[in-house]
């Protein structure tokens, strides 16, 4: 017995050994009844007075025949089997190992000069195999009813997929006093095992026909089992689910399959990525480990969605510092505290400061000479920075210009700036800012060879601070209304982990002036999205919380595009990433409308000189000239706009 088997033996607990015991007599037993059942039957069940010699024999090496028996169970672990979840591999086994008792007892007797009919050999090998499958069976044949039994109390459950993944669950469903519910039928798009049955489970149609079936049968639960299945069939078959109105859960993903996981206990409630309809993106994680180890990484805007969640990612690979650079301290010091806690090993630094100070962000750089910075500090919300437009020159713009030049002047050897899709032939202030910002990219890298400068352009984020899904929440927590701006708005979307694999992975393939895009699928309509979301809340949609349009902002468009119309595309060794060609410039015009526009965003009047240098500058941007002033006339009179309309609130 090897030292491990030694170990497992240490900790059985008693009452698992006490059975092993039973068990252990058991065989035994059988070994002695099967030898006298092949006696019986070969000498005409006793008549024969023949065979009363060979009864006698065998009688005097009994012992030795069950001790043959038990060795080989010993030996090759058939007392290590979980027979509740026995399946044909255990049943193969004992016929194994029982051929190989019977092979054994005939060298042993033939050396020990024991003659024994011929027939008897096959004869107790056949009864000694069919006995083990009675008794190690049998304990599952009986929990199987009383499972049944107890299963018929629960919620009748239909599961979406009968492959491995189905016919797992479904087993484990039936066989499992853990699980409670009542396995009633399978669907699958498969149309070639319609009306057949899995695990005794009839498979009553594909996703066509789950509503008539959920009606018919009465379902009350539904499980989605293919995680193999394409994101795009997986989010259309689990909102068919979601609009039955039942409780729907969902198996993760493939890895699952693989790692022999699939579970009850895996299944988790439908998340609102689940709906999004595309893989996920994968990133080559040693790539990214490859070029963050040992590297001192500063991410300013550290504190916000994105900057926290490239901290933790960064923490991850080992860096040799990580800085936090934030203007928000009470962020700076959340994301400071979690990482503390859950890498007590990490070198970190958290700073307090604006982008916008040149003095600030020169000093930080000189000081800590970092040698990839990730700049994600921006202002974002797109709304708001319609009625504080300079406020987005400023930070978005000047401070990525402040951030990228200190960082060129002390050394840093990668720069890669956070920009977004709205940077596309934008409509907004935001949009266009980030648009400045890369080409301020473009033009540093082009200017300067010892830092290479990227970009990073993604759609909205999902669950990030201002984003849409957290308002929805807060709007169905309050029992609506939830506000879409317009029924055919479409936008594309990601997962915050995604968003920043992504920027990481656009730092392992950074060769200087790259803009990365990401292969985000198709985009997805804002209404679907509210509608899916409150069934997710477990409410229907216009019946029990209303949906009201209040109608496009100033500075939104209906789609967001994620290249634009100058630019290529050129492959990535990974097939989600994309590389836009560098639209060709003029650096030196453009420093020169920079250091223009700059006294502009730093003045005291309106917005309107300040917009019309942007538009000069990002000629594909259409600029809406209205100064958003509202005047409080007295304690008694609401307060009203001088000048247009407009409701603040954040919705992408």
């Amino acid at each position: 017995m090897s030292s491990i088997d030694k170990k497992i033996d240490a900790v059985l607990p008693k009452q698992r050994r006490v059975r092993q015991i039973i068990l252990v007599f058991l065989d035994m037993l059988i070994a002695i009844i099967a030898g006298y059942l092949a006696l019986y039957f070969r000498f005409d069940f006793g008549a024969d007075p023949f065979g009363t010699v060979y009864f006698e024999r065998f009688t005097k090496y009994i012992f030795l025949h069950s001790a043959v028996t038990v060795i080989i169970y010993f030996i090759f672990h058939l007392y290590r089997i979980m027979w509740s979840r026995a399946s044909i591999n255990e049943a193969v086994k004992i016929v194994e190992l029982n051929l190989a008792i019977m092979l054994i007892e005939l060298g042993m007797y033939f050396l020990l000069d024991i003659r024994m009919p011929r027939s008897f050999y096959p004869m107790s090998f056949i009864f000694q195999s069919a006995l083990e499958f009675l008794l190690r069976y049998s304990y599952r044949l009986v929990k199987g009813f009383a499972n049944t039994r107890r299963a018929n109390s629960g919620p009748r459950t239909m599961i979406f997929g009968a492959g491995d993944a189905g016919h797992d669950l479904g087993a484990e469903m039936q066989n499992s006093n853990m699980t409670a519910g009542t396995l009633i039928c399978y669907m699958d798009d498969n149309p070639n095992i319609k009306g057949k049955t899995l695990n005794g489970i009839p498979v009553l149609g594909n996703r066509n026909d789950i509503a008539r079936v959920v009606r018919d049968e009465q379902i009350d639960q539904i499980f989605v089992a293919i995680p193999t299945a394409a994101a795009k069939d997986r989010a259309e078959i689990t909102d068919i689910c979601r609009n039955t109105g039942k409780r729907v859960k969902i198996l993760p993903g493939t890895y699952q399959l693989i790692n022999g996981e699939v579970s009850v206990s895996k299944l988790r409630p439908v998340q609102i990525e689940d709906l999004l309809g595309r893989d996920t993106v994968k990133v080559n994680m040693d790539e990214i480990a490859g070029y963050v180890k040992g590297k001192r990484v500063l991410v300013t805007g550290g504190g916000g969605s994105i900057g926290s969640e490239l901290c933790r990612q960064i923490a991850n690979h080992h860096p040799a510092l990580l800085i936090i650079l934030d203007i928000y301290e009470n962020n700076a010091y959340d994301i400071q505290q979690e990482l503390i806690k859950t890498h007590p090993e990490l070198n970190l630094l958290v700073l307090i400061g604006s982008v916008r100070n040149t003095e600030r962000v020169n000093q930080v750089m000189r000081d800590y000479r970092p040698d990839i910075v990730y700049h994600a500090a921006a202002h974002k919300h797109v709304p708001l920075m319609e009625t504080s437009p300079k406020e987005a020159i400023k930070n978005n713009v000047f401070g990525t210009y402040k951030t990228a030049e200190a960082a060129e002047r002390y050394g840093v050897k990668r720069f890669v700036l956070i920009s977004t899709d709205k940077a596309v032939n934008p409509t907004n202030i935001m949009g266009a800012s980030k648009r400045m910002c890369e080409m301020i990219i473009q033009m540093m890298n082009a200017r300067h060879a010892g830092t290479e400068f990227v970009a990073v352009r993604f759609g909205n984020v999902l669950g990030s601070n201002g984003s849409v899904v957290p308002l929805f929440k807060k709007q169905i927590e309050a029992g609506g209304p939830v506000t879409v701006t317009d029924p055919n708005m479409v936008r594309y979307f990601m997962t915050i982990p995604e968003a920043v694999s992504l920027v990481l992975q656009a730092g392992a393939y950074a060769k200087g002036g790259e803009i990365f895009v990401l292969d985000m699928g198709q985009p997805v309509r804002i209404l679907k999205l509210a509608e899916n979301m409150i069934r997710l809340s477990g409410y229907k949609p216009y019946e029990e919380i209303p949906i009201e349009f209040t109608g496009l902002r100033p500075g939104e468009k209906l789609y967001e595009e994620m290249l634009m119309s100058e630019e290529g595309m050129q492959e990535t060794p990974n097939h989600m990433i994309h590389i836009g060609k560098p639209i060709e410039m003029d650096y030196q015009l453009y420093e020169q409308q920079l250091k223009e526009l700059y006294p502009l965003a730093c003045s005291d009047e309106g917005d309107s000189d300040m917009k019309r240098k942007v538009a000069e500058i990002v000629t594909t941007y259409k600029p809406q000239f209205q100064n958003y002033r509202y005047v409080v006339k007295d304690s008694n009179t609401e307060s009203v706009p001088t000048e247009g309309k407009f409701s603040v609130h954040t919705e992408l």
